[in-house]
């Protein structure tokens, strides 16, 4: 059963702030992963590469891509 992410957000702690992804979109024919980021104060909406590690899902963010955010620690809103 393919698990629903729809209205699915997550919130990473980078040492200094929370970090609130809100996932609008994942491609997995193209490997893309589509995110509304928060970031002090600021909403952006990038597309990052959907990478696997493992069997789970996850793409990278920070500076040079250091951190692994994982599809399933996502949760629904």
């Amino acid at each position: 059963m393919k698990k629903q992410y729809q209205l699915s957000e997550f919130q990473f702690y980078d040492g200094e702030v929370f970090i609130t992804f809100n996932l609008i979109d994942i491609d997995t024919e193209k490997k893309v992963i589509t995110v509304a980021v928060t970031d002090r104060g600021k909403i952006s909406v990038h597309t990052f590469a959907l990478l696997e590690d493992c069997g789970r899902l996850y793409f990278e963010y920070g500076i040079a891509g250091q951190e692994h955010i994982h599809i399933d620690d996502f949760e629904e809103v």
